[in-house]
């Protein structure tokens, strides 16, 4: 049973097929509910008839408010209202964990984010072949997943292929997909494998499966003279500075100018490809009310708000994946000995099926390999050694148990109750604030239990990285806490957390500095709590204590809605506020300098660019291109021999810091940068808007690694092709996408939001640049919550379907 109304957009065009005569009267979701029979308690399989009643409201952007009974028929309508919007890109995610990009598109056109189609479909054929997930799936709560929340996902699952079944794949409106042969219904066990290959994220999953797989050929027997790389693509040491994660502030009542709450979302993902998120508002009357966004191809919100509660998260620090190095037993490199006694490797060949660019498939082999611990990397393995990874996300299958009871939850302590409960948090810290004006910071997601003592004894040389312990021994394994769901892994009591009730933030630091009032010392190392900071954490700590004192020119002391807004799209440089005038300062007292070829450069005029510039990264800012170029040069000299103020504990937001004006490698850092801009084409003074679009939509934004707070990287064509097959993959922008910020008073939420790239990846349809043409304009997006706002929205389309 369908109706609509209002429907101004081709791309929501009525496809939906009738499954009774007569329509639905429209109405209050509690009306609605009420005229409905009653729904099985049980979802029914995706081929079966069902209960499900769901209705979807579009307001303005397209943001889809999804009103059903049970959890069945809010997947029903989340999927159908996703299918709507992206329907190609999710299509595009289940070929690959079907293990099948090889065999469709080649090995040329691979996937935003993913390694090879070869490496990625052996590997993902391998996670199949194993079983893993389905041994999850059999598990009771809370080690396997709910009763809902196997309702969500098979209403989800009929509601993509509800909308597919309907519109036809030949008449799909994305060009993305239309017509393809790879395109077809989806099952649960895809969704199952989208949720466990986002849990192994930081761990084993897509961005170590190139790792895993050696190469055409080789056997381990082989890799004896095999070269050795000075790293792995999976290591990742404690001096890396990667520009990855996200921003979260949650701001308590005693530094809110009115008292109360708030939350500011700000995670940092790809803007092209299943990272991406999809913005919504879920609800069950009675029973669960949530509004926020969540990862393509995941059937619940990751980040969001209800009546009482927001929160966000942002990308854990701590050591999620455990490296081992194996000895192996002279002569058979693929057994290795474990307190003396010998284990085999399992071994799998995995065959792939690759099209050629005639269209003809063939089938290639894979062989991968498993220690006791997980997968055996192809890298720097020996007759003497091997490495081998121990993912703390191996078994977790928890974490949408774990959001769907976020979701539910009003305050702090059943936000708690949540996260003890099915411990299910992958790699994420979790940030929050409820209405009493109360904010909470904690890790909980999956650590090892690895303790500094461990650590320390079971370190081992290798010529990898850091932190590679010694799998020789059972007594390296991770211990175990008695309030752990699992072994191996660190319980509740021991997660870092803080509550406090003026703030709590994170910008992809550890712990130790998450309020600069109340460092968070004696964390084991696996947790990474180090108290020195990168520049972006260093500025967001810094624009908080600004803020409260009322010094950053946005009027009086304290946080209220507006200017949490307003500080977000400062975008402030924290690298050029602190060292922008030693910049000049070289520049100016040494106008000529000698490149690194020696080349003499005239340097004059770069000097009054960065000496007019206002140290922001607006759009139109002219010397923020010119900045983060001199910033990549100085990091590219490997020392830190220019700097002149060195990392100071007593000063952790504002050191280290300086450009020594005489420091031979900073002026030919400078020389370099003047010559670079020109040979790319561009002008010293170029803004930063000129270098960074979507769509040809300028960005404001820059480099969190130069300290920019509103991270935001792309390049020029960035957006050409749409979001799930750019025309260009290496110029993907990274950074802002998802924005939320909230305000928990006494008469309920007040949100603003922006999801930069919009609610489509669809090149051709409307939502694909609207928010960004808001993004660009610093205009946020007044956020409908309650029934009676929904209501009013202009140009409302209202969908009701029945299953």
């Amino acid at each position: 049973m369908t109706e609509k109304k209002k429907l101004s957009s081709r791309h929501y065009s009525s496809r939906i097929r009738r499954f009774a005569s007569g329509a639905l009267a429209l109405g209050l979701a509690a009306g609605l509910l009420t005229a409905l029979a009653p729904a099985s308690a049980q979802a029914a399989d995706t081929d079966r008839g069902g209960g499900w009643t769901t209705r979807i409201s579009r307001t303005e952007f397209g943001v889809p408010h999804v009103v059903a009974r049970d959890f069945g028929g809010l997947g029903y309508g989340y999927g159908y209202a996703f299918a709507q919007d992206n329907l190609c890109q999710l299509a595009d995610q289940v070929v690959s964990m079907r293990g099948e990009r090889s065999r469709w598109f080649g090995l040329d056109q691979r996937s935003v984010g993913r390694p090879g189609n070869l490496e990625s479909d052996a590997y993902q054929q391998s996670v199949l072949r194993s079983g893993t997930v389905q041994r999850l799936l059999a598990r009771p709560a809370p080690l396997g997943p709910t009763g809902e929340v196997r309702q969500l996902v098979d209403g989800y699952v009929a509601g993509y292929n509800r909308y597919l079944r309907d519109t036809g794949v030949d008449h799909l409106p994305d060009p993305s997909c239309r017509g393809k042969g790879w395109v077809g219904p989806i099952t649960a066990d895809d969704i199952w494998n989208i949720l466990y290959e986002v849990n192994t994220e930081a761990g084993t999953g897509k961005r170590s499966a190139a790792s895993a797989v050696p190469a055409a050929g080789v056997a381990p027997a082989s890799l004896t003279n095999a070269a050795t790389p000075a790293r792995p693509s999976w290591v990742r040491r404690a001096d890396d500075s990667p520009d990855t994660g996200s921003n979260a502030w949650a701001i308590g009542r005693d530094a809110g100018r009115d008292g109360n709450g708030l939350l500011l979302a700000n995670p940092h993902l790809q803007w092209a490809g299943p990272e991406r998120f999809y913005q919504a508002q879920l609800t069950i009357p009675g029973v669960l009310d949530v509004a926020g966004a969540g990862l393509y191809g995941l059937p619940f919100l990751q980040i969001g708000h209800t009546k009482g509660l927001a929160w966000t998260h942002t990308t854990s620090y701590a050591d999620h994946v455990t490296a081992y190095r194996l000895s192996l037993v002279p002569g058979d490199p693929t057994a290795y000995l474990v307190d003396g006694k010998v284990e085999r490797m399992t071994t799998e060949t995995v065959p792939v099926t690759v099209r050629a660019a005639d269209g003809t498939l063939s089938t290639v082999d894979r062989t991968l390999y498993r220690s006791r611990h997980g997968y055996v990397m192809a890298e720097a393995w020996t007759n003497e050694y091997a490495y081998t990874l121990r993912d703390a996300n191996a078994d977790n299958l928890r974490s949408l148990n774990e959001w769907v009871a976020m979701g539910r939850s009003q305050n702090l302590d059943q936000l708690r109750q949540a996260q003890r409960t099915y411990q299910g948090a992958p790699w994420v810290y979790t940030t929050a604030v409820d209405s009493s004006g109360t904010t909470y910071f904690t890790d909980s997601s999956a650590v090892p239990h690895i303790t500094d003592a461990l650590r320390s004894r079971c370190l081992v040389p290798n010529p990898l990285t850091d932190g590679v312990l010694d799998g020789s021994t059972a007594a390296c394994d991770p211990g175990r806490d008695p309030d752990a769901l699992l072994p191996g892994l660190f319980g509740p009591a021991n997660h870092p957390a803080l509550t406090r009730t003026d703030y709590v933030a994170n910008a992809n630091n550890g712990p130790y500095l998450t309020n600069a009032d109340a460092p968070m010392a004696g964390l084991p190392a696996v947790y990474n709590g180090g108290p020195e900071l990168a520049p972006r954490p260093q500025l967001s700590l810094r624009m908080i204590a600004d803020r409260r004192a009322g010094t950053d020119g946005l009027g009086a002391p304290g946080f209220t809605l507006a200017t949490l807004q307003a500080t977000m799209f400062g975008n402030r440089v924290q690298s050029a506020e602190l060292d922008r005038d030693d910049a000049v300062a070289l520049c100016r007292a040494h106008p000529v300098l000698a490149a690194s070829d020696g080349t003499r450069v005239d340097v004059r005029f770069a000097c009054d660019v960065l000496a007019a510039w206002d140290t922001r990264a607006d759009a139109d800012s002219r010397g923020t291109v010119l900045w983060q170029e001199y910033r990549d040069a100085l990091a590219r000299t490997r020392t830190t021999a220019w700097q002149t103020v060195p990392y100071d504990p007593a000063r952790p937001l504002t050191t280290p810091r300086g450009i020594a004006a005489d420091n031979a490698d900073a002026q030919r850092a400078f020389a370099d940068t003047v010559r670079a801009l020109p040979a790319r084409g561009l002008p010293l003074d170029a803004p930063i808007g000129l270098v960074q679009r979507w769509a040809g939509i300028p960005l404001h934004g820059c480099s969190g690694l130069v300290g920019c707070f509103n991270v935001l990287t792309a390049g020029p064509g960035s957006g050409a092709g749409g979001g799930t097959y750019p025309a260009d993959p290496r110029s993907v922008p990274h950074g802002s996408s998802f924005l939320m910020a909230t305000e928990l008073t006494d008469r309920g939420p007040r949100t603003r939001t922006l999801l930069a790239y919009g609610e489509s990846a669809d090149p051709t349809s409307p939502h694909f640049t609207d928010q960004t043409r808001r993004y660009a304009d610093k205009q946020w997006v007044t956020e409908r919550f309650t029934e009676a706002e929904i209501r009013s929205a202009p140009g409302l389309t209202v969908t009701t379907l029945k299953r």
